[in-house]
């Protein structure tokens, strides 16, 4: 059986999030896989520390919720600073 060079490319890694363990499969090197995780961890018990009630269900989609609010924000910032770059640019060259 041949196996594919994306299917060699990718990497398994066993990360722990919120006390529990999870096989993550990806073509990130492990450093970087285990970086994210460690970052979802975090936010987890960020905001388990402000809502203790939550059960993980619940804290996972907050969670989520929250990151995805970030890389909105982030991603809206990054679009504007690529905007003013390009218009600096343009200011340059006439």
């Amino acid at each position: 059986m041949d196996v594919s060079q994306s299917d060699q490319e990718r990497k398994r890694i066993t990360v722990e999030i919120y006390n529990r363990s999870y096989t993550v499969i990806g073509k990130e090197e492990s450093h970087h896989i285990r970086m994210v995780s460690n970052l979802v961890d975090q936010k987890m018990r960020e905001i388990h520390e402000a809502n203790p009630t939550l059960d993980t269900s619940k804290l996972a989609v907050l969670t989520a919720v929250n990151t995805m609010n970030e890389y909105i924000k982030l991603k809206e910032e990054c679009t504007e600073l690529m905007n003013y770059i390009e218009k600096l640019e343009e200011k340059e060259e006439s």
